[in-house]
């Protein structure tokens, strides 16, 4: 998949240069994400729309809903269709919600890339042209094969977006793969810092039995791993996250995190521009979809990618 990757940029790339900066023609695109203004995480995405729009002559716009509310952001979907930019660059937090506003869009004729959240066959059911992002169930899995693998045999998975289907199935895949139907074991925590940590507390002195631990992401892994911390279980439990971030590194360097599953949030910014610009140009598209992920980052592997955390990585 890196090949191809590399294939398909280094094409991009090639074709822009042959062509020289004359090919421009001022295009604009817009990427809407579910993400609240408090979600840190997304700070990778915007930093690589700004690399490709740069690279490629063109101007990208970022828009979110500033609470993460998901009627906000199909309004924003709404209204940047009613822009009519070269394209848009979406996720899918919520089928149901965003289909209406989106399929309006494609139907409108803007080129729609679909990213992050949802499914390679939602993205289809809305007519965009590809989807680029991780399978979440397969990620889930794959984090509970290594668990398994550990000895776990019971778990908690703190879900801090409750509400986005993809969150649901990284929780599911975790579950299916250590044999266990997904239950009360995956709580609802919200993202407020304190309350996660509370939650998570609560979670582990009622179920003393628990041997792994996944949380969803910084705004979840966060607050796990103090709560953990308190307890003296830092370590002593099987803790495995979504996604990174510099205090994610430096647990997986202290033997506090096992491992963290790495989507590759910058291709998820950066291909879809670049993906984009060509199409508007010369009507060049890659066949299919792109998985950007999952891969898995360990204490082997951190001193490869942790200088880049939260800028490229």
């Amino acid at each position: 998949m890196k090949k191809a990757l590399t294939a398909v940029a280094a094409a991009a790339f090639a074709f822009a240069g042959l062509t020289g900066t004359a090919s421009a023609e001022n295009e604009k695109f817009v990427l809407i994400s579910h993400a609240p203004d408090s979600d840190s995480w997304w700070n990778v995405i915007k930093n690589a729309i700004q690399v490709a729009g740069d690279q490629m002559d063109v101007e990208v716009e970022y828009r979110n809903p500033p609470t993460g509310d998901l009627a906000d952001m199909a309004r924003i979907v709404e209204q940047a269709s009613a822009t009519n930019p070269d394209g848009i660059i979406v996720t899918i937090a919520d089928f149901n919600v965003l289909q209406g506003p989106v399929k309006d869009a494609v139907d409108k004729g803007i080129p729609v890339i679909t990213i992050n959240s949802g499914t390679q066959e939602q993205s289809e059911k809305l007519g965009a042209l590809m989807h680029v992002g991780q399978p979440e169930y397969d990620a889930g899995f794959g984090a509970g094969k290594r668990a398994a693998a550990a000895g776990a045999k019971s778990f908690v998975c703190v879900n801090h977006y409750i509400t986005n289907p993809a969150s649901v199935e990284r929780c599911r895949g975790f579950a299916d793969a250590l044999g266990v139907e997904l239950g009360s074991q995956m709580i609802d925590s919200g993202q407020d810092p304190s309350e996660v940590k509370n939650k998570v507390s609560a979670y582990l002195n009622s179920h003393q039995d628990i041997d792994a631990v996944l949380t969803l992401g910084p705004n979840s892994a966060h607050p796990t791993l103090a709560a953990l911390r308190d307890s003296g279980l830092a370590g002593e439990i099987m803790f495995g996250t979504f996604d990174l971030s510099s205090e994610i590194a430096d647990a997986i360097k202290a033997g506090e995190i096992d491992f963290a599953i790495d989507q590759q949030p910058y291709l998820q910014g950066y291909l879809p521009v670049v993906i984009l610009t060509n199409y508007a140009r010369y009507g060049v598209l890659p066949s299919g979809h792109i998985n950007s992920g999952p891969g898995f980052i360990t204490k082997g592997n951190i001193a490869q990618v942790e200088k880049y955390a939260g800028e490229y990585r």
